[in-house]
């Protein structure tokens, strides 16, 4: 099975929520159909997700529960250590997808200790599949040349209109990685954006609809973040949208490099 056909479209992310407000985020999107949850451990919020899932009617097999190893607990035996505790957090036996937030700062732990363990936990049946984030292209090809890295189905990374990444996505994607794009309405920003306004109004749908189908049939997995019930159906609706070309051009040519995602240990950026 092809790896965009292993992980859900669409998903939901869920970076900055927390307690109640992603308790209400999962339950609602669990209840119009949702079944990709992505978060972190980074995120702070597994347990509350757990909460939202131990409440669900949705049998654990439909659904597919991505968290990450933040970069602190990359070296020696961290990412079993993290693992340990995302799982025991989110209240499972197993995730689907389990990633690595971000490559090494500076290359402190080498690549090839923690695509290894990555790929110990997926042997141990802890996660079933394993990805990475934030990866550059030269990054990427050092994964999946890593003992174990030959497993890695994703590289999840910021794609929004505003950075349109073409070409780490067609870089993964000529490599049979699936991408994950995160932060894809850029924390909101489409919405005063003229052009995918004026493109909405022709399809009689909202901008934030438009970029989130432009990422889509890029064949890109997203990830929107949404606390209220019906953004969450809105954006369903979204992936039922028909860009024509003329329509997929133009928001391309909306590219700016504008990167939110951006602390000060990323890599250096292609």
């Amino acid at each position: 099975m092809s790896a965009d056909k292993i992980l859900p479209q669409p998903g939901l992310g869920t970076f900055r929520l927390q307690e109640d407000v992603v308790i209400e985020s999962v339950s609602s999107a669990l209840e119009l159909g949702y079944r990709h949850i992505d978060t972190a451990s980074f995120y702070q919020n597994e347990a509350a997700i757990g909460k939202a899932l131990a409440n669900s009617s949705v049998p654990r097999s439909e659904l597919f529960i991505t968290t990450k190893v933040w970069v602190e607990d990359l070296a020696g035996d961290g990412v079993q250590k993290s693992i340990a505790a995302s799982l025991e957090k989110l209240g499972t036996d197993y995730v689907d997808l389990l990633l690595i937030h971000w490559p090494s700062p500076g290359d402190e732990v080498p690549m090839e200790h923690y695509i290894g363990e990555l790929n110990k936990v997926r042997e141990q049946g802890l996660t079933r599949h394993i990805g990475i984030s934030n990866f550059t292209k030269a990054q990427v090809d050092q994964a999946l040349a890593c003992p174990g890295g030959e497993h890695i189905i994703t590289n999840q990374i910021e794609v929004h209109p505003f950075l349109s990444n073409s070409a780490l996505v067609e870089h993964c994607q000529n490599k049979g990685l699936t991408v994950t794009g995160y932060m894809p309405l850029a924390v909101g920003k489409v919405m005063d954006e003229p052009v995918l306004q004026e493109i909405a109004d022709r399809h009689q749908a909202t901008a934030a609809q438009v970029a989130l189908a432009w990422v889509a049939q890029r064949g890109i997995i997203v990830i929107p973040s949404s606390t209220k019930k019906k953004h969450q159906q809105s954006n369903l609706e979204a992936l039922e949208l028909k860009l024509s070309d003329a329509d997929m051009q133009a928001i391309n040519a909306l590219d700016r490099n504008d990167r939110i995602a951006n602390p000060d240990f990323a890599p250096a950026w292609d």
